[in-house]
């Protein structure tokens, strides 16, 4: 009770008239600005301040009602954050305990600042008991250090030492947390570059290796020991040593499994995709399926992970001449609900499968009647090949995706003109806007197009085409989720695609 008389006198001298949220009863006051704005942005309606205050008042963003709403939605927004339900069944212990005790950690601030002692430290004592049982590092020193002193004014000397003991023990494992989130940040932050940027960092990354297994060694932390999995994943990516990406997440999920108080969705969904891309580059259908088969249970439906291994499962059934398999993952994915409020760029994307697969359908489907059946929306040819293909610079790799498309299409109508004119455009992204090491593999796969037209269409393998097909075999495809380095068909494969069609 002495803690409720506390807490009541803070609140009874600062308590505020009102608590803006966004609960369910305040969503159905359907004629609120706040309401429309929630709505809209949920719906994802706009771009920008300025498609927003369009939408709502007609206005520019700088007009002064837009500004207002804008600013106190985003308050209430924030105010809404501290009461999200972290109890649902989607949501690991360990996600939940996680922000729950920093929730309270928060509240223990606040009582402190406000002079509640005695209720700021028990329920410090409250989280202490959650953070030891999940070893959150940082959490535990936090709170350590509070009822340390909180000890020290009470004379509690038996309990000092223990708090004491508490914060030069995790105060250890936390520096060995922050230590291995650099390491791996360090890996990040260079993840994403042309591969022949990180000559220099396949060095570093070793010594990055052996030092997160060292503190693996030394220290039980669930953090450590993810950043080290990652770490090693990234650096047999960056070998192309696929199986032993396999391994690694095959560790990564063993850890999870034996150690189910660690257990985070969002980390086991990521082990889960490495060993997807791993199976597409290797292009292990039958292993990938299964492994498919078995993840997609462990995602919530249509959400933005599920989308993305999708997407490397579609890839693997292109890449592996599995077809039919390619359509139906099409069709399960495009057919959920939340397909139409993907981000633009993730929908582009889904709209290049749907290209491909339709030429695949037009062409595989004149001697595979099944694969025809498949479809449920018909794809509309002389539509797309009308499409002038306009994108914006950054970009571009969608114009050249779907311009390779409509060069398929038209090899197989034997409209070799247009194709021409196609074969031009493509000639000139390579020559003016392509970087010659960042975009290699697509910029021989266009000169290899470019000695068809010059060998006016003929059977066979055109002069000069070898040496190109020689770089492409130097230098296999990686696909890390980057635009420019997606192919839905490999060249390698595409080509052998296009000599059919000259026959």
């Amino acid at each position: 009770m002495k803690h409720l008389i506390e807490i009541s006198k803070i609140v009874t001298k600062k308590k505020v008239r009102k608590i803006e949220i966004f609960d369910d009863n305040a969503l159905k006051q359907k004629n609120s600005k706040f309401n429309e704005f929630y709505e809209a942005l949920s719906a994802n309606k706009f771009k920008n301040d300025r498609d927003a205050a369009q939408f709502l008042y007609g206005s520019t963003p700088t007009d002064d009602k837009y500004r207002q709403l804008k600013s106190r939605f985003r308050k209430r927004l924030l105010n809404t954050m501290f009461f999200l339900d972290v109890n649902r069944p989607s949501a690991s212990s360990y996600d939940r305990a996680y922000f729950s005790c920093n929730k309270d950690w928060t509240l223990v601030k606040i009582l402190l600042s406000n002079n509640a002692n005695k209720t700021a430290s028990a329920l410090a004592r409250q989280i202490l008991t959650t953070a030891l049982k999940f070893k959150f590092a940082d959490v535990i020193v936090n709170c350590a250090r509070i009822l340390r002193n909180h000890a020290s004014e009470i004379g509690d000397e038996k309990n000092f030492e223990q708090y004491d003991q508490y914060i030069k023990q995790f105060a250890n494992v936390l520096d060995a947390e922050i230590r291995s989130e650099e390491l791996f940040q360090r890996v990040t932050i260079n993840y994403h570059k042309p591969l022949y940027e990180l000559t220099d960092l396949s060095e570093k990354i070793d010594t990055y290796c052996d030092a997160l297994v060292g503190l693996s060694e030394m220290y039980d932390s669930p953090v450590v020991y993810y950043n080290m999995f990652l770490v090693w994943v990234y650096r047999y990516e960056m070998m192309r040593d696929f199986d032993a990406v396999l391994e690694v997440c095959k560790r990564a999920e063993k850890y999870i499994e034996d150690n189910p108080q660690y257990y985070r969705d969002e980390k086991l969904a990521l082990f889960q995709m490495k060993n997807m891309s791993a199976f597409l580059h290797l292009k292990d259908f039958k292993n990938g399926k299964t492994n498919a088969e078995k993840c997609l249970g462990s995602f919530p439906v249509a959400s933005e992970t599920w989308f993305t291994f999708m997407e490397n499962y579609f890839l693997l059934a292109m890449h592996t001449d599995n077809y039919i398999n390619a359509l139906a993952i099409f069709n399960r994915a495009t057919g959920q609900n939340k397909f139409k409020k993907l981000p633009h760029e993730t929908k582009e994307r889904w709209k290049v499968y749907e290209t491909y697969l339709a030429f695949i359908v037009e062409t595989e489907g004149r001697k595979n009647p099944i694969l025809q059946k498949q479809v449920k929306k018909q794809f509309k040819i002389s539509k797309f090949l009308n499409d002038s293909l306009l994108y914006p610079r950054n970009q571009k790799n969608f114009t050249i995706l779907f311009l390779v498309a409509q060069v398929l299409f038209l090899l197989d109508k034997k409209q070799f003109g247009e194709a021409s004119e196609r074969i031009d455009r493509l000639k000139s992204f390579a020559n003016r806007q392509l970087k010659k090491e960042e975009n290699y593999r697509v910029i021989q796969f266009i000169r290899m197009l470019q000695t068809v037209m010059k060998a006016d269409y003929q059977t066979g393998v055109p002069p000069n085409a070898e040496k190109y097909i020689q770089r492409l075999k130097e230098q296999p495809p990686i696909y890390r989720g980057l635009l420019s380095e997606l192919e839905v068909i490999p060249y390698e494969q595409l080509w052998e695609v296009v000599l059919k069609l000259l026959k």
